[in-house]
Order: C-alpha cells, then structure tokens, then sequence
C-alpha cells in the first residue's frame, strides 16, 4: 500500500508496479509515431515539389515540438499547394488534419502538427528569417526523392551559389 495525498492509501495493480517496462514501450511507441509524422510531412513536400528540404531536430531546445520541417517553394500558389499536400498527407497517414496559417499570402505557411512544425517559405522569406539558424543545429537525416540523404542548410546553399555567380561572372570576363 501507499499513501496519497491527503493521507488515502491504495493497492497499486500489478500493470502499473512495472513503470520501466511501460515508459520504454510509451516512448518506442511515440518515436514510431514521430517517424511517421515526419516521413509524411516530407512525402508531402516532395509530392508538391518543395525546394530545399531540412529537418531538425529540436527536442533539445523547447517542450513544445519536436521536429522543424523547413522547406520553400517559389511563389505563393506553389508555396499554397505545398501547404496542401502536406496536409493531406498527414491525413493519409492517419494523423488528425493539422493547424495552418500563412495561406492569405502565401508568403510563409505554418503547418503546425503537434510534435512536427513545417514552415513553408519563398525564398526570400526563408533567407530574411534564416530559421536553420536558429533551430538547426541538430539536423536529422532524411532520405528525399532520389534516396539522398541531405543534412545541408539553406545558409549552405547560398554561399554556394553566390560562389558560383561569382566564378561565372570572372570567367566571362
């Protein structure tokens, strides 16, 4: 027996005497689930052609989410479609239509599925607010459209194709 508080006693059930054995399988299962959200959100993105696809992961920096989906599209309709083919999606997988926001514009679409964040950014959004710098530092390995796996940032990115622009423009002249 054990004392509650306010000085009640009760008989703990065998099922929850053994918290290890239920913590480990609670937590196996909610990576599973994480896994799955993550991989449908991705899938989603790729079926829309988002451009630069990252994920983070953000256990580590705040209770409220667990991984950060970061991707672009070109304009606001592309940006729009994006925002939609996630969600539907999330919903194939069998996970509860998420919250949005962002649609008016399209400029920057929040698709906020509990555990997964994805921010859905034309690319000077995206470069103006530099998200990978602020939730990045731990990038989660995802294999996109081709079976690549990519762990590159946006800031990575352009300094490459700055780079480049410049290589073209002194071998012109």
């Amino acid at each position: 027996m054990h004392a509650c508080p306010g000085g009640a006693f009760f008989t703990p059930s065998p099922n929850s005497m053994n918290t290890t054995t239920d913590t480990t399988t609670t937590d196996s299962a909610a990576k599973r689930a994480l896994t799955k959200l993550q991989r449908a959100i991705v899938d989603g993105l790729e079926n829309a052609k988002a451009q630069d696809i990252r994920v983070f992961n953000t256990e580590h920096l705040t209770a409220l989410f667990e991984r950060v989906l970061v991707a672009s599209g070109s304009s606001g309709r592309q940006t729009r479609a994006i925002a939609s083919s996630v969600r539907e999606a999330i919903k194939q997988a069998g996970f509860e239509v998420p919250r949005h926001e962002g649609e008016d514009n399209g400029e920057w679409i929040i698709v906020d599925c509990g555990t997964c964040v994805a921010h859905i950014m034309q690319p000077a959004i995206r470069q103006y607010y530099r998200l990978e710098d602020i939730w990045g530092d731990k990038p989660v390995n995802v294999k996109l459209g081709g079976g690549k796996v990519s762990k590159r940032t946006a800031s990575e990115d352009a300094s490459e194709e700055i780079a480049a622009e410049a290589a073209a423009k002194k071998a012109a002249s």
